[in-house]
């Protein structure tokens, strides 16, 4: 398949004048399309499309049916009866009111194409850099991020359904990909019966020790599967199979083969004490090998995916921030006189195992990459640290985020001398405690990757003092310190010290408006689950959820005044601010 790079058809004299008559207000789809024509372009596709072949269709065209289909929260199948049955839609896309549209395959194949070429958020920053271009996002301002789980498209397994359906999908594969080099190595009957139906816990046997039996037999399966795709004399293609591959990982990370007495090699799946692979690298389905296992709290249990989406929230740099004050704890977009919409300015996904604070780097360096870099970053507890914090400030970032507090037995009791109760003299390298005596060991160490300082008092110096019991509980006797270097340990207690005021608290409220952010893309776009397998994929649904946000925002701002209070119910109010 080839692309002529044409862009979004011109729309037929026919289909306009049918399309006015029905929507005489318009309608989301016509705005789009009379608003936001440039950003639906094939150039920016071209890598992704060869020159030669039949000609397919515009990129352009599949990447706006995309965007309209997530507005909507359609299916490929219904988004493409949209494409044949819809007028507006036929105006969007220059379609003639005769034409018979597209096969739905054609969007999965598109989205297929997108994500191998590594182009998962083009139509997103193409409609970026026309906001930027709009004056409707700029460089400074306030900007807003937090994250929310996302469900895999794939079923949930325990880990013996995950050993024995890893050998399934690697037999189906094979049973396709290589039929005749497989019923050479196995007994197809005897397999067929054990791996015909789908593994799961229904049709497990109910006592403990035929489940141990049934764990071995998988892992004998598995292995002897494994040695036959390794072998000298096996195809090499045979073991890139992606099927093939991960059930050798599941292998490993499931089973221990290890010799008895006689020294035969016996197989037996993994227990505590042997230990199990970190939850980043756990495989937890032959389906999908990038969704992973992870909690959050005491509740949240899930496998899968995180997203961080990041919004504008405010006014401009240039504006008039008294005028906005109000309207600053609000989480819509916003009205088309003197309000600029609220958009997501960035979207970035992750596996589930990824703890917040490891995503601000690259949402910071992706919105300065994109020229929308915000004066003021709010998040929420889990994305900051001292260096963090320090990083940004450098780069003219200034992170409004509660950091953590003092995790010393001492500030966890509020009883006793924490850190600050100590005096830290930076120029000779020592520390003097609230009894007034001084430290004796200042040692420079490497914690985790980062740099930090070990303070240590004498055993002789805290021996005899009077307020031993108030500072350590260390059995030998002695108060130990673990610092940051001088200008993070500053940072961070800056910061601790301003999160506890009330006009810190009062300016920290506008955080939660990006919860109303979480809560549209989930009800519009079902941002939560994910519709497709594979991180690369999961990316381009989300970024593609909050293209059809930001369109859906900028409708509104098209479109809908300014709210006169006197005159709107509340209920009123609600559904401008959702629809917003």
């Amino acid at each position: 398949m080839s692309m002529r790079p044409v862009g979004l058809p011109e729309i037929p004299e026919q289909t306009v004048v049918v399309a006015r008559a029905a929507f005489p207000r318009g309608s989301l789809a016509i705005r789009v399309r009379d608003h936001l024509a440039e950003v639906f372009v094939d150039e920016p596709f071209a890598e992704a499309f060869g020159v030669r072949g039949a000609p397919g269709l515009s990129p352009g065209v599949l990447s706006l049916v995309t965007v309209l289909q997530f507005a909507e929260d359609l299916t490929d199948r219904q988004a493409a009866a949209m494409a044949v049955r819809a007028i507006d839609w036929k105006y969007a896309l220059g379609a003639e009111l005769t034409d018979t549209g597209f096969d739905a395959s054609v969007l999965s194949k598109f989205r297929a194409r997108l994500a191998d070429n590594g182009m998962e958020r083009v139509v997103f920053d193409r409609l970026l850099e026309h906001c930027k271009d709009a004056g409707l996002v700029a460089a400074g301002g306030k900007q807003r991020t937090d994250s929310t789980h996302v469900i895999s498209a794939v079923r949930d397994l325990n880990r013996l359904e995950l050993a024995g359906e890893s050998v399934r999908a690697a037999l189906e594969a094979l049973a396709v990909a290589a039929p005749l080099w497989l019923a050479g190595q196995i007994d197809v009957p005897e397999f067929a019966q054990r791996y015909g139906p789908r593994v799961d816990g229904w049709r497990m046997p109910p006592s403990q020790t035929k489940r141990d039996r049934l764990a071995q037999v998988f892992g004998q399966d598995a292995l002897a599967l494994c040695r036959a795709a390794w072998a000298d004399d096996a195809p090499v293609w045979i073991r890139q199979i992606e099927a093939v591959h991960l059930l050798r990982q599941v292998l490993v990370q499931t089973y221990i083969i290890r010799s008895d007495a006689r020294g035969r090699q016996v197989i037996r799946k993994r227990d505590a004490d042997d230990g199990v692979p970190p939850g980043q690298l756990r495989l937890a389905s032959p389906y999908d090998a990038d969704a992973r296992w992870a909690a959050k709290g005491d509740d949240l249990f899930w496998m899968g995916y995180k997203i961080h989406l990041t919004e504008t929230c405010g006014t401009l740099p240039d504006a008039d921030a008294d005028a906005d004050a109000d309207a600053d704890a609000d989480a819509g977009s916003g009205s088309g006189s003197g309000r600029m919409p609220n958009l997501i300015t960035d979207v970035h996904t992750t596996d589930a195992t990824v703890p917040d604070v490891k995503a601000t780097a690259p949402i910071q360096q992706s919105l300065a990459e994109h020229g929308v870099k915000p004066a003021e970053h709010y998040l929420d507890s889990g994305y900051p640290s001292a260096d963090l914090i320090t990083k940004a400030t450098q780069d003219g970032i200034r992170m409004v985020t509660p950091v953590l507090l003092d995790h010393s037995a001492q500030a966890k009791a509020a009883e006793g001398f924490d850190k600050n109760a100590f005096t830290i003299n930076w120029k000779t390298r020592q520390v003097r405690c609230p009894a007034g005596r001084i430290s004796s060991h200042w040692n420079p160490v490497q914690q985790h990757g980062t740099d930090a300082i070990v303070i240590t008092f004498s055993v002789l110096t805290c021996r005899d003092c009077p307020f031993q019991k108030q500072c350590t509980t260390s059995k030998i006797g002695r108060r130990m310190l673990t610092l940051r270097p001088e200008e993070l340990h500053d940072n961070l207690a800056r910061a601790r010290a301003e999160q506890k005021t009330d006009t810190w608290k009062n300016k920290y409220a506008l955080r939660a408006g990006v919860e109303g952010t979480i809560n549209q893309a989930l009800d519009i776009t079902g941002i939560r689950r994910a519709r497709y397998r594979g991180l690369p994929k999961v990316r381009l649904q989300h970024a593609f959820s909050a293209t059809a946000l930001n369109v859906i925002r900028l409708d509104a701002h098209w479109t809908t005044g300014p709210l006169d209070r006197a005159r709107h119910s509340r209920l009123e109010r609600l559904n401008y601010q959702l629809s917003a």
